[in-house]
């Protein structure tokens, strides 16, 4: 995938991935959509990119037996703790702006 697509053309990338994976595995809709426990029209609005619920991609992947798919939307974010001592910490509060009557 690159950069600068739209939303659409990165839905409609994902659904042909899960179609081309689901075809791997020789299995159709209608089977996969049981074993997902989701709604057969789940299953091809999500193939054919036009969308469907995060909780329906998640039921997918683990019928297709592709949840590692799911580390790869949200890797874990690590920090060394190098670049911790040298980041500042943020501002705890806002300051007064210069005029202000207090009250």
């Amino acid at each position: 995938m690159c950069k600068n697509k739209t939303v659409e053309e990165y839905a409609a990338e994902l659904g042909q991935h899960l179609r081309d994976l689901r075809l791997r595995q020789n299995i159709d809709q209608r089977l996969l959509a049981e074993r997902a426990a989701v709604a057969l029209n789940g299953v091809k609005n999500l193939e054919s990119g036009r969308g469907a619920t995060i909780t329906i991609l998640i039921k997918v992947l683990r019928a297709l037996g592709q949840e590692d798919w799911l580390g790869t939307l949200a890797p874990k974010v690590s920090i060394s703790p190098l670049q911790l001592l040298k980041t500042k910490p943020g501002r705890q509060r806002a300051s007064r702006m210069k005029g202000s009557l207090r009250v």
